[in-house]
C-alpha cells in the first residue's frame, strides 16, 4: 500500500437526513479499495440521551466490520494524526464544533482547531472525508447561542471546503459535486 505524499480532503455537506453520511462512507470505501487498505471512522457524537444513544448504535451497526472506529468528541486533529489507514472518515464537523462550544472553547480557539484539523488531513497522506451539516440555509436563529453556532460552523465549513480537493453537496440523497 502506497500513500500519496500529501493527503487529499473530500468535503461532504448537506442538511439533516440528506444522505451525506452514506455518500461519505461510499467515498471512503472507494478510496480504501483503490489503494488496497482500510478505513478509519472518526466519530464525534456524544450520547447525552437515549435517542442519541440509539442513533450512535445504528451508525456503529451500519459500518463495515473491517473498519476501525475511533470515537473522539474533542481532540479530533490528534485523533486524525493517529490514523494509519489510507482512508479516514470524520463524521462530523457539525457535532465537533458543538462539542467544542459546549466545552467552553473560544471562537478563535475553535477556528484554530479547524485549521489544525485541515493541516492534519494534509500531513497524514491518504484521503480524509469530512462530513458536515449545512445549517445556514434556514432562518436566522432566535437566540445568541444558536446564531453563534451557525456562524462558527459556517466559518469552519468555509475553511474545510476551501482546503478540499473535492466538495459535494448532498440534497435529498442526490450528490452535487461543487469542486
Amino acid at each position: 500500500m502506497t500513500l500519496p505524499e500529501a493527503g487529499r480532503i473530500v468535503f461532504v455537506t448537506g442538511g439533516a437526513r440528506s444522505g451525506k453520511s452514506s455518500f461519505a462512507e461510499r467515498r471512503a470505501a472507494q478510496e480504501a479499495a483503490r489503494v488496497g487498505g482500510g478505513v478509519t471512522y472518526l466519530a464525534t457524537a456524544q450520547a447525552f440521551d437515549d435517542e442519541m444513544t440509539g442513533r450512535i448504535a445504528r451508525h456503529r451497526a451500519d459500518r463495515p466490520a473491517g473498519w476501525v472506529t475511533h470515537e473522539e468528541p474533542l481532540a479530533v486533529p490528534a485523533a486524525l494524526r493517529a490514523v494509519t489507514t489510507p482512508a479516514a472518515l470524520l463524521d462530523c464537523l457539525s457535532l465537533w464544533v458543538s462539542n467544542l462550544m459546549l466545552a467552553g472553547h473560544t471562537d478563535e480557539a475553535m477556528l484554530d482547531a479547524a485549521d489544525d484539523l485541515l493541516r492534519a488531513a494534509r500531513e497524514r497522506g491518504g484521503v480524509t472525508v469530512l462530513v458536515t451539516n449545512e445549517v445556514g440555509f434556514g432562518i436566522v436563529p432566535d437566540n445568541a447561542l444558536a446564531r453563534r453556532y451557525r456562524d462558527l460552523l459556517g466559518w469552519v465549513n468555509q475553511r474545510a471546503a476551501a482546503a478540499s480537493d473535492e466538495a459535494h453537496l448532498i440534497v435529498s440523497g442526490l450528490p452535487l459535486r461543487l469542486k
